[in-house]
Parts: structure tokens; C-alpha cells; sequence
């Protein structure tokens, strides 16, 4: 039967068929299925979303929609993980290249300048307004940190308006926590539709990307450097990490989704995970863009709730309870940080 039912649907449990779809859903309504009902989608035995009534045999009962969820998102918290470590590596070794010397480093035949090093804030400033300009469609950018200052927020306003005008799409991707500052909240009501906005609990190390021909990313810790790439194979590639976390992120307007235990906060649950991971409190607390006071009484918070009385007591507690998985699929986030806020304002 499961050779069959790949056959005829070859889905996954993220995009059921049509016939899959009523059956599976008519089982959450009732309880259970017959047997002889799902014949004729035995993707749903295969993806283990119905399973043998232990009671009758003649029956099919549902997996929950939200153990299924959670499975989904392992999944995916998995897949943007092995995603994030192979970008790591292929920027560590184009840098690497690029460090060479040597004629037009970075060049390949017909392409251009694939990558190139920009070292200094008026070298990086400039590429990004040259970028600005030319672009036509769409700005994606990746924003770490926590609330966003309304200076930073105003500098490149007149650019933003700009992009508006010329009718680009922005999509950008912060930290929960920056919800909590009324400067960002401000500038997405004077941009309206043109800008779109979603958080997450971590995000990846900045990033900005200019109708899918021209990304830009760090290149060392101090704010210094970055990397300009224009190889079609690595935009393409951040161009796919952004959109897999942007499926994951919440719009900026809905509330977060609600955690697995009562009395444990959604920070506290992603806290909860990154201790499980053995991360220090200033590590945690650049990560979720909070302060480390803050995190560690998040910490104490937790510990409490949790009934453990020690720093050890907690770790086995956090994995007792099943805290030590996000409770979304969120990229981890690289220290550091080396372009402006926001390349257009």
C-alpha cells in the first residue's frame, strides 16, 4: 500500500491532495475513519496522519493537526539549519579566494565582479546606493538585532520613498523583540503597503537583497567590511534561505503563537532552547536582541515555573518538559554585523 500511495500522491503532509484532504479531514471532525473509507488515499496511512484504531481494527483514527504541525516544523527547523551551514562555508571560501590577490579576484568569464570586499562604511554606503538605485522590483532584508532606533530608521527614509515611488516591494525580517519599538512601527504606517514586515526569534546575520542580482552580507565582526556577491548561484541561494524563514516568521500585526506550556513565555520558550543548546546568558541575549539583564530575568523566570532550583536542575527540567526544541524552525543568527541598519533609511 505505501508504494501506492506514493505512486498516485506524491505529496507531503504540508500539501495534502484533494481526496487526502476531506478524508483526513473528516477524521479530526469525527474521531476516526473506516477503513474502507480511506482506501482510497493510503497517502494519509503513509504520511502517518490516520492510524489503526487500537479498539476496532476496522477504523482509522488521526494523528493530531498539532503533532503533525510540530513534526512539520522540525522538519523545517532542520532543513534552514543545514541551510545556514552551507552558506557559512560557501562564504568563508569565496572570501577566502578573494584574498588571493592576483588579477580581478572574484571575476568569473561573463559575469562580471562575482564577489568583491568592501572594507569601510563609505565604500559599503556607496554600493548600497548604487544598488538602491538601480533596483526596479523588490528589497528583501534581514534586520538582527533588537528595537530599532527611530534615528536609524529616519537616516534613509528619502531612499524608501524613493523605492515606493518606483512601486519596489520591501520585505524585511526582524526579532520579535523588535515589535516592542513604536520608531518601526511608525515608519511601516508611513510606508503602507510598500513595506512588509515579520519577526522571528532569531534571525540570520544581516542581509539585503536587490531583485535577486545583488546580495550583501557581513564580512567581519566590527562593522567594517562586507561582502558584495552577484554570482547567480549564491543570490539565488540567500535569495531561498530568506524566503524559507519569511514562511516561518509572523507578520508583524498577529500575535505569536501561543507556547507549549502554561506560564512559560514565548521568549522564555526560545531562551529555554538556546540553554539547551549550552549557551551563555550574553550569547542568548545577542541572539534574541535583549539585553543580558533582561535575559537572565527570563532566566530566573523560568527556573521558577519550571520548579528547578539550580542552573543544572533547569537543563533537565528544559528537557523533561520538551523545551529544548524552538518552538518555530528559526535560523541561528551569527554574531556581528558589518552593514547598516537598513539600506534605505
Amino acid at each position: 500500500m505505501a508504494g501506492h500511495g506514493t505512486e498516485e500522491h506524491p505529496h507531503g503532509a504540508d500539501r495534502l491532495c484533494e481526496a487526502g484532504d476531506r478524508v483526513y479531514s473528516r477524521a479530526v471532525r469525527r474521531g476516526r475513519v473506516s477503513r474502507l473509507d480511506a482506501e482510497p488515499v493510503p497517502c494519509l496511512l503513509d504520511l502517518a496522519l490516520l492510524h489503526p484504531d487500537p479498539d476496532d481494527m476496522a477504523w482509522l483514527v488521526p494523528t493530531s493537526p498539532q503533532e503533525v504541525m510540530t513534526r512539520l516544523l522540525h522538519g523545517l527547523y532542520d532543513e534552514v539549519s543545514a541551510s545556514r551551514q552551507r552558506m557559512g562555508s560557501a562564504v568563508a571560501a569565496f572570501e577566502w579566494y578573494a584574498g588571493l590577490g592576483g588579477p580581478a579576484p572574484g571575476t568569473v568569464a561573463g559575469e562580471g565582479v562575482a564577489i568583491r570586499v568592501l572594507d569601510g562604511a563609505s565604500r559599503i554606503q556607496a554600493a548600497l546606493d548604487e544598488a538602491t538605485e538601480a533596483c526596479t522590483t523588490e528589497v528583501l532584508t534581514v534586520q538582527p538585532g533588537g528595537i530599532r532606533r527611530e534615528h536609524e530608521l529616519s537616516e534613509g527614509l528619502h531612499r524608501a520613498i524613493a523605492l515606493r515611488g518606483r512601486g519596489v516591494r520591501m520585505r524585511d525580517l526582524y526579532n520579535h523583540v523588535a515589535r516592542h519599538g513604536q520608531g518601526l512601527l511608525n515608519y511601516l504606517e508611513l510606508m503602507g503597503d510598500a513595506v512588509e514586515a515579520r519577526t522571528l526569534d532569531e534571525v540570520i546575520d544581516r542581509l539585503i537583497l536587490f531583485d535577486r542580482t545583488v546580495a550583501f552580507i557581513p564580512a567581519n565582526a566590527d562593522r567594517t567590511m562586507a561582502l558584495e556577491l552577484r554570482h547567480p548561484a549564491l543570490v539565488g541561494y540567500l535569495g531561498t534561505v530568506f524566503e524559507r524563514l519569511w514562511r516561518l516568521a509572523a507578520p508583524l500585526t498577529a500575535p505569536l503563537p501561543d507556547t507549549r506550556i502554561d506560564g512559560v513565555s514565548h521568549r522564555e520558550q526560545s531562551i529555554a532552547a538556546l540553554l539547551a543548546e549550552g549557551h551563555q546568558d550574553a550569547v542568548i541575549a545577542e541572539r534574541l536582541g535583549i539585553s543580558v539583564r533582561t535575559c537572565r530575568a527570563h532566566i530566573a523566570r523560568l527556573s521558577e515555573t519550571l520548579g528547578a532550583a539550580s542552573r543544572t536542575q533547569l537543563g533537565v527540567r528544559i528537557a523533561q518538559v520538551g523545551l529544548d526544541v524552538p518552538l518555530g524552525a528559526d535560523a541561528v543568527q551569527p554574531s556581528g554585523s558589518t552593514i547598516p541598519e537598513r539600506p534605505m533609511r
